[in-house]
């Protein structure tokens, strides 16, 4: 830690869960995104089952933030302790702990500490990372103790799902295809709106209206993180349709001797309180897996058309 000042902070919640359950949420770092509202994306970098060192991006106070860390996992302790490796401004250093107290068979009480240090600790900083650190830490926990409640249906909720296409063209045509999508309604159907900002590099920022194969019409918002080194693009929605609880996903363009192979993946958590609302009386979870899994794949199918489309009739660039 630097010399600066160190702030604390703690937050609990109950739990009427298992506490073996809710050490798995809080243990695999890679769902998040899938898991936690203020998480975007994250990628292990290394990892021997004890010691994980991840590259993570989330927001903060409507912001995205990306920063390394280090964890160490603690199964039998059912703690997870964390420390920032490089901080991103106004902080210049953060760690903690998570840890998970049983409190019987179906019970337990997760804890969330903080520690942090900010950069000259001007106050206003230090109410910006207090104020980010309380808002993300108790739509964590909230989201941890939902889950872990209703785990028994989780794995019916959740489905993933990849599309692949073929493309006979240079894998930067295809990149930007995916990667311009402020230019999307002037070139996929669907897509009636599309708003895009990119206030740091690689960071994207979207609200978009797409039209459904009944002409119903879907307002998203999602935050994209883009790898143009690698072809890949992962994705968020930040605000979803109706049926679900949780949408994240990725582009991947694999270049070859002869083309590309681009794939789309998606993640979903299902929202099984709209079933019926949306679906009609009735309706099962597996009705809407079929649903969402039909609709994602048919814009997805469409979007994959296009890109070909482009692509195919660019020069070759990489």
């Amino acid at each position: 830690m630097s010399a600066e000042r160190v702030h604390r902070t703690a937050h609990e919640v109950e739990i009427a869960a298992p506490a073996a359950v809710v050490y798995g949420l809080i243990a695999d770092a890679r769902r998040w995104p899938l898991v936690f509202p203020p998480n975007v994306h994250v990628e292990r970098l290394a990892s021997d089952g004890t010691h994980e060192r991840l590259r993570m991006w989330a927001t903060a106070n409507g912001t995205v933030k990306s920063w390394t860390s280090r964890r160490r996992l603690d199964p039998a302790g059912r703690r997870v302790d964390f420390r920032q490796e490089v901080s991103a401004a106004p902080l210049t250093g953060m760690g903690g702990s998570w840890i998970v107290e049983e409190r019987g068979a179906h019970a337990c009480r997760l804890v969330l500490l903080h520690d942090f240090t900010v950069g000259g600790d001007r106050p206003e900083d230090v109410a910006w990372v207090e104020r980010a650190t309380d808002t993300n830490s108790r739509a964590e926990l909230g989201r941890v103790g939902e889950l872990a409640r209703r785990w028994p249906g989780l794995a019916e909720r959740t489905l993933s799902f990849e599309d692949s296409v073929r493309i006979a063209g240079p894998a930067g045509a295809v990149y930007d295809f995916l990667h311009d999508a402020a230019a999307w309604p002037r070139l996929i159907p669907h897509v009636d709106r599309l708003e895009l900002t990119e206030e740091s590099p690689g960071v994207q920022v979207m609200s978009m209206d797409t039209r459904t194969a009944d002409g119903t019409v879907h307002t998203t918002e999602s935050i994209r993180v883009c790898f143009p080194d690698a072809l890949r693009i992962v994705h968020k929605q930040t605000v979803t349709p109706a049926l679900m609880d949780a949408h994240t996903g990725a582009w991947t363009v694999v270049p070859d001797a002869t083309g590309v192979t681009v794939t789309a993946r998606h993640d979903v958590i299902l929202r099984e309180e709209a079933v019926e609302p949306v679906l009609g009386a009735g309706a099962t979870v597996a009705d809407a897996r079929r649903h969402v899994r039909e609709a994602l794949g048919r814009t997805t199918a469409a979007t994959l058309t296009l890109a070909r489309r482009q692509a195919e009739r660019a020069p070759a660039r990489r």
